[in-house]
C-alpha cells in the first residue's frame, strides 16, 4: 500500500514540480534579461534530466550497461515523440530561427557522435562494441563546447511577453530548486515502482530501460514541457526536450562512460538509429507546413510512432 501511495504521490510531486521551474525560470529569464530558450536549455533541461542521470550513474556503478543506454535512448526517443508530441497536441509551438537552425542541428550531432563512438563492430571490425573511457571523454568535450554555445546566445531573442509573472530573485531561484526537487523525488518514485512491476512480469533489463525507466525518468520532462505549452512558453517546452537530449547523450553518457566502460549491445544500434530518424524528423518538422511552427497534426503523428516504436519493442523482448 505504502508503494501505490508515494507512486501516487509522485505523479502529484511531478505536476508542481514542473509548475515551479517553469514559473521560476520564465520569471529569471525576464529579470535577468537572459532569453527563455537558453534557460529552457540549461537550468530546466539540466533539471529535468537530473532523474536520468541519478540512474544512470547507479546502473554504471551496479554494471547494468543495458539499464543505462536503455534509459539515455529511450528517454531521447520518449521525448520527442511522445513528449513534444503531446506539447503540440496540447497548443501548437512556435520555433525560435536559432533553434531550427542550430539547437536542433546540435541534438541530431549528439546522436551521430554516438553512433560513431558505439559502432566498434561496423567500422572497426572489433568482437564487442564499448562505450569506453576515452569515449566519455569526447562526449564530455562536445558537451563544453555545447555550453560555450549557450553562453554566446544568452542575450538573443529576449522576448518572454509582459503577461509573465516575476518574483525576486530568491523567490525564482527557490522556485527553480524546489521545481527540480520535486520533478527527481516524484520521478523517483514513480521509477521505483515502475519497475518492480516490470521485475515481477519477468522483462529483460533493456526493455525495462527503454521503457519503464526510460519513460518514468522522463515524467519530469513531460510534465514540465506540457505546462510550458499551457502557458503558451514554447521556448521552454522546445528547448526542455532538445536541451535535454543533448544533456542526455554528451553529458549523463559521458561521465556513466567515465565511471565504467559500457559494453553495446547489436541490438542497442537500432534504437540509436531510432533517436536519430526522430530528431532528424524534429527537424524536417520545422521546415514545412506552418514554417516555424509545430501542430497538432504533427504532435499526432509523433505520438502515433511513439505507440509504433513501444509495440516493436514488446515484440523484440
Amino acid at each position: 500500500m505504502l508503494s501505490y501511495f508515494l507512486f501516487i504521490i509522485g505523479f502529484f510531486l511531478l505536476v508542481k514540480g514542473a509548475d515551479w521551474l517553469v514559473d521560476g525560470a520564465s520569471s529569471l529569464a525576464k529579470k535577468t534579461g537572459i532569453s527563455t530558450i537558453v534557460i529552457g536549455l540549461t537550468i530546466v533541461s539540466f533539471g529535468t534530466s537530473m532523474p536520468e542521470f541519478v540512474v544512470n550513474i547507479l546502473a554504471s556503478v551496479k554494471g547494468t550497461a543495458d539499464i543505462a543506454l536503455g534509459n539515455i535512448l529511450g528517454s531521447n526517443i520518449f521525448n520527442i515523440l511522445f513528449i513534444l508530441g503531446l506539447s503540440m497536441i496540447v497548443r501548437p509551438l512556435i520555433v525560435k530561427n536559432n533553434t531550427i537552425w542550430k539547437e536542433i542541428p546540435l541534438a541530431i550531432l549528439a546522436v551521430v557522435v554516438l553512433w560513431i563512438l558505439a559502432s566498434d563492430v561496423f567500422l572497426d571490425n572489433a568482437f564487442t562494441a564499448i562505450l569506453s573511457r576515452a569515449d566519455g571523454m569526447v562526449m564530455i568535450l562536445f558537451f563544453l563546447i555545447f555550453l560555450y554555445y549557450i553562453m554566446s546566445i544568452r542575450h538573443k531573442d529576449v522576448d518572454i511577453g509582459d503577461k509573465t509573472k516575476t518574483f525576486s530573485y530568491p523567490a525564482s531561484n527557490m522556485m527553480i530548486l524546489a521545481g527540480i526537487g520535486c520533478l527527481v523525488l516524484g520521478g523517483k518514485w514513480i521509477v521505483d515502482g515502475a519497475v518492480l512491476i516490470a521485475e515481477s512480469l519477468g522483462v529483460s533489463e533493456a526493455l525495462i530501460g527503454l521503457t519503464i525507466v526510460a519513460i518514468g525518468t522522463s515524467l519530469p520532462e513531460l510534465a514540465t514541457s506540457v505546462v510550458a505549452a499551457v502557458k503558451k512558453n514554447s521556448d521552454i517546452a522546445v528547448g526542455n526536450i532538445v536541451g535535454s537530449n543533448i544533456f542526455n547523450i554528451f553529458w549523463v553518457l559521458g561521465v556513466t562512460s567515465l565511471i565504467r566502460p559500457l559494453p553495446v549491445s547489436s541490438a542497442i544500434n537500432a534504437d540509436i538509429l531510432v533517436v536519430l530518424l526522430a530528431t532528424l524528423l524534429l527537424f524536417v518538422f520545422t521546415l514545412t507546413g506552418e514554417k516555424a511552427k509545430l501542430t497538432r497534426r504533427q504532435g499526432i503523428i509523433f505520438v502515433t510512432l511513439y505507440v509504433i516504436y513501444v509495440i516493436y519493442l514488446i515484440i523484440r523482448g
